[in-house]
């Protein structure tokens, strides 16, 4: 039975809207890479349905790249995402990632959710620390006014 470690943020926008950024190219090229790392949107393929495929790269500031990749196992607009992720292309990606969006008293409360699998109590730190970042950038995105 997998046991799962979270990162639950309080945003500001609708439900729809953090649904958005996480969802449209356009938006996830920037937060996935954070402030530190490119994203290419010509790198990425986010076929979101069930059964839809995710690839990206993440150009490294010192060279060299990471590539993603996973299936998006449920989609449900706008409060709820299911999807496997590993930067080990062609290996099992294990179980889904969880997004999980609510409305909770006049703000959108974003909760991600990872099975801790074989991670080490540091590999699973950093996952939340990375996680955390990426929230920043959804954050930022939700409160720009181009967004």
């Amino acid at each position: 039975m997998p046991e799962y470690f979270t990162v639950i943020r309080t945003l500001g926008g609708s439900k729809e809207e953090v649904f958005d950024v996480i969802t449209l190219p356009e938006h996830f090229a920037v937060w996935f890479g954070t402030a530190v790392v490119e994203v290419p949107q010509e790198s990425l393929r986010m076929e979101v349905w069930p059964g839809g495929e995710f690839r990206a790269e993440m150009k490294l500031p010192e060279g060299g790249s990471i590539n993603w990749e996973g299936t998006y196992i449920a989609v449900e607009r706008p409060s709820h995402i299911a999807m496997t992720l590993t930067d080990q292309p062609g290996r099992d990606a294990g179980s889904p990632v969880l997004f999980d969006i609510e409305e909770v008293a006049g703000a959108t409360q974003l909760t991600i959710s990872q099975d801790r699998s074989d991670f080490s109590d540091d590999q699973v730190a950093a996952t939340i620390a990375g996680y955390n970042a990426f929230v920043d950038e959804i954050e930022e995105i939700l409160q720009s006014p181009t967004q």
